[in-house]
This record gives C-alpha cells, sequence and structure tokens, in this order.
C-alpha cells in the first residue's frame, strides 16, 4: 500500500521560509516524477487534479515550477530516504493554502495535506 506521508508546513510572517516533508512508503520514488500542488482558500470542494502545480521534480532532480514558485521556492528529493521536499522562501501571504505532495503525474497517491499560512 503506497502511502505519503507529510510533515512541515505551519503559520509565520511575511517573509519567511517554511520546509514541507513528504515521506514516501510502499514503493521506491526513484524513477518517478513527483510534484507539489496547493489548493488555496475558497476552493476546497476542487477536484485534486485541479490544484494548482507548485513543482514537479523528476527523477533526475531536475524541476519545473509554478509561476507563482519560480525564485522562491525549491523542490528536492532524496531517494535514500524516499523523501520529497519543498523549501519555500519570502513567503507571501497569497501562498497561504493547503500543500499537497503526489506521486507521479497527478497520479492517485496523494499525501494528506500541510497547512501553511502566510500572515501580512
Amino acid at each position: 500500500q503506497v502511502q505519503l506521508m507529510q510533515s512541515g508546513g505551519g503559520s509565520v510572517p511575511a517573509g519567511g521560509s517554511l520546509r514541507l516533508s513528504c515521506v514516501v512508503s510502499g514503493t521506491t520514488i526513484a524513477n518517478d516524477v513527483m510534484g507539489w500542488y496547493r489548493q488555496v482558500p475558497g476552493k476546497e470542494r476542487e477536484r485534486p487534479e485541479d490544484r494548482e502545480m507548485v513543482a514537479l521534480i523528476y527523477s533526475g532532480g531536475s524541476a519545473t515550477y509554478g509561476n507563482s514558485a519560480k525564485g522562491r521556492f525549491t523542490a528536492s528529493r532524496d531517494h535514500a530516504k524516499n523523501t520529497l521536499y519543498l523549501q519555500m522562501n519570502n513567503l507571501e501571504p497569497a501562498d497561504t493554502a493547503i500543500y499537497y505532495c503526489n506521486l507521479g503525474l497527478l497520479g492517485p497517491n496523494w499525501g494528506q495535506g500541510s497547512q501553511v499560512t502566510v500572515s501580512s
């Protein structure tokens, strides 16, 4: 059974930093693209596949970022720990959202979500 367990998140003032982690069990992530997505307030009913893409990180370590994340967020992965990370710097109130990790390219396996709240 594949499980994605997230940690991190929290509340910070604007300009602060947070790091999210996503530990995967039940499979190896070494050959899979993985992603970070977010669900902003007011869109609690949107389908998982409609969540905003924050970052996609490929098996070789290269990454693609959504426009809101470029220059501020960094996705990384540790195959030895089977873990995905998202380092978020210079956070803005507009980054307030629930962040989810995902295995594959919008695959069926998602983390439980991490609340990130940024105050002005």
